[in-house]
């Protein structure tokens, strides 16, 4: 029988080129979608974050930012690494295009001074959200690679949708942030054959573009290349070794070039960060400054910090696609079979990395972080092969109970994120919120203009007496007229051994002796506090002043752990509580333990506070005594 007629110009059967060409459309729409939600999803995740991680966060990306947009005397901290070189400058530049941008728009829609600070300390939120929902798409991408478009690959997404770690780090504005994400998209493009019949050149190109980009940022991100290029190299002829390396030198060249000239105008000098890093941390030993780590860290608490549940779905997944793995072909489709090469040699660089990392005495979680995409892309058969038959065949009592097991496992997942990024560690961020709306309330003109020179009154000023860099500083402070202080953490430059062993920095002192610290290191004396703070009366001039010592400030900063001291200490002076926030349940560092208090001058601010607090206990004493009436009520029944 003849087939009817689809009408002019259409045939019954659609040509093979046209079907490819719809399927790519398809693929594309699709992909589209899913980074649409995945920006969308990431952008709540940045704005909920409100605790502190690390220093690094800030310290080597928006201080330096900020400085570079608003000038030297805008009030940012550069730390040691920046004075000496050590980092590149091509992530401030990121941020600081974010932080120019913001200011452009904050300028061009008239904000008020308090509207516009919060811009400035969101805008950089919103660009690494950017940065994470394109981390979540590539592995998403990448576990399409490696295992078709069948369940393991929607699986390996909403791993790292769900992973605690990731709502926690993945929006904050570490370099191994967008070194996570710069290599898990190099992956996407690795080719799986090196052989010309096969290797698609404009793919190579862009992997090797990101991983030049990402070894820039973090030298240590060549241990996932020299391990994937090692593996690649064995298994290939001469001429594929040839073609590997010269796109190498073709694509990293550019970057390196443009690294350079980036450092060039940012230091004023020639420079080669990467190579300073290594000196200072290997030859100078300096990363032992802060830290030492026995050498199984990145197994007994690396791994489980970064896949808390899904470590042993990971565990299992790696070893499957290991190549001593007897199970993996059996247990593997077609598919998978296909791309075991690169399942193998992802394998084993998540082997090989962790194990020189832990040759090094400092280790941090971090260093690991590129690799987690990866993990989560492992993990994925595991749990579909665990968890895929609970979902589809419920009835059994088995099913069922593998099925409250992954309803558990996500709401453990849920509490962990819900918790660090809303309460742990909160205070550090609200306390400067806080301070941020105290310098507007005192200052008679708080308008401020970045990076220029105005006659604005001096605000404010605060003095931190916290562990160095326990709070973000100039880009979450924003008003250059808010003057702040904190003590600092310099370490040993080119010391000898005996010197390095007893030194102190300036954090170490104070801790060592409160009392005396702030006796001798502070521009007066202890009896020569000032009764008032400076915005209502200027300090005089004393020829007992320090020039080059911390003066008094208008507000004290310092953890709950701290008060008993400062209690005893400054009793004889003006300072009073005005403001205390909460931090911690617990901390690893006894001197972070407790509560964030302010201390400050003003007579009015500690009245004011006095009667906020007051309010507090009462609401908290009348919702108590509601619960337990409550309580009672329900137990009488």
């Amino acid at each position: 029988m003849k087939p009817a007629d689809d009408g002019p110009g259409l045939s019954s059967r659609s040509p093979p080129a046209d079907v490819a060409r719809a399927r790519r459309d398809r693929h594309a729409l699709a992909g589209a979608k899913v980074l649409l939600m995945l920006v969308a999803l990431r952008l709540v995740n940045a704005v909920s974050v409100r605790t502190f991680f690390q220093p690094d966060e800030f310290f080597q990306s928006l201080e330096p930012a900020w400085q570079l947009v608003f000038g030297g005397g805008s009030g940012a901290w550069l730390t040691w690494e920046w004075k000496h070189q050590l980092r590149s400058s091509l992530h401030p530049l990121l941020f600081a295009a974010v932080y120019y941008l913001a200011d452009a728009l904050a300028a061009l829609l008239r904000c008020a001074p308090a509207a516009r600070a919060e811009l400035l300390v969101v805008a950089p939120k919103t660009a690494q959200a950017v940065v994470a929902a394109l981390g979540d798409y590539y592995t998403w991408q990448l576990a399409r690679r490696v295992y078709g478009e069948g369940p393991e690959a929607w699986a390996a997404l909403a791993v790292t949708v769900v992973s605690p770690w990731q709502w926690f780090c993945a929006t904050r504005t570490f370099s191994n942030c967008l070194e996570t994400t710069l290599t898990i998209a190099a992956l996407t493009f690795w080719p799986e054959s090196l052989e010309p019949g096969s290797l698609q050149t404009g793919r190579l190109r862009s992997c090797f573009v990101l991983a030049a980009v990402a070894c820039v940022l973090r030298p240590t991100n060549a241990l996932v290349w020299l391990a994937l290029a090692g593996f690649a190299l064995y298994r290939s002829r001469w001429s594929a070794r040839r073609a590997l390396l010269r796109e190498a030198l073709v694509c990293g060249g550019p970057v390196l070039a443009v690294s350079a000239v980036a450092d060039r105008l940012f230091y004023a000098r020639w420079t080669f960060p990467p190579l300073r890093f290594l000196y200072f941390n290997l030859a100078q030993s300096l990363a032992v400054f802060y830290g030492r780590n026995d050498w199984h860290y990145y197994l007994s608490q690396g791994l489980p910090l970064l896949l808390t549940t899904a470590l042993p779905f990971t565990l299992v997944g790696l070893y499957q696609a290991l190549p001593t793995s007897s199970s993996s072909s059996s247990s593997s489709s077609s598919s998978h079979q296909r791309q075991s090469p690169l399942r193998t040699d992802l394998a084993s660089t998540c082997l090989f990395m962790p194990a020189v990392l832990s040759l090094i005495s400092h280790k941090e979680v971090r260093f690991i972080y590129p690799l987690l995409p990866v993990f989560h892309v492992f993990s994925a058969p595991p749990l579909v092969s665990f968890f895929a038959p609970a979902l589809t065949r419920s009835t059994s009592v088995y099913m069922a109970r593998r099925l409250l097991l992954l309803l558990f496992l996500l709401l453990i997942n849920l509490v962990i994120a819900l918790y660090t990024t809303l309460f742990h560690a909160s205070g550090v961020i609200g306390v400067l919120d806080y301070l941020r709306n105290q310098h507007s309330l005192h200052s008679s003109t708080p308008t401020f203009a970045l990076g220029k020179t105005t006659t604005t009154p001096p605000g404010i000023t605060a003095g931190f007496l916290m562990p160095c860099h326990s709070t973000p500083w100039r880009s979450h402070m924003v008003y250059p007229h808010l003057h702040a202080w904190a003590l600092s953490c310099e370490p040993p430059i080119d010391m000898t051994q005996a010197e390095k062993a007893a030194y102190q920095d300036e954090a170490d002192r104070f801790y060592a002796s409160p009392a005396h610290f702030l006796n001798t290191e502070m521009n007066l004396p202890l009896r020569h506090i000032p009764r008032r703070p400076s915005y209502i009366q200027p300090a005089l001039k004393s020829p007992d002043a320090n020039p080059n010592a911390h003066i008094w400030p208008d507000y004290l900063v310092f953890f709950a752990q701290l008060e008993p001291t400062m209690q005893s200490v400054l009793r004889r002076s003006a300072y009073g509580e005005c403001y205390r926030t909460f931090n911690s349940h617990w901390h690893d560092d006894s001197r972070r333990t407790g509560d964030v208090v302010v201390w400050c001058l003003d007579s009015t601010e500690q009245g004011r506070w006095a009667i906020e607090k007051g309010r507090i206990k009462k609401k908290k004493k009348k919702t108590s005594r509601s619960w337990w009436s409550q309580s009672k009520k329900s137990w009488s029944y």
